[in-house]
């Protein structure tokens, strides 16, 4: 699976998963909720580049 990075450099890695907003192992970005915002700085999913 792709991993997300978000212009602060959070790097989003379905391998991880989001523990801090429920989000699961093996997540996929594109699975994410909608509502889903960075965890460090708040920025939405349209922000983040494909790595």
């Amino acid at each position: 699976m792709d991993k997300w990075e978000c212009p602060c450099g959070y790097v989003y890695d379905p391998a991880e998963g989001d523990a801090d907003n429920n989000i699961a192992i093996g997540t996929s970005f594109e699975d994410l909720p909608d509502d889903w915002v960075c965890p460090e700085c708040g920025a939405e999913k349209e922000y983040f580049e494909k790595l």
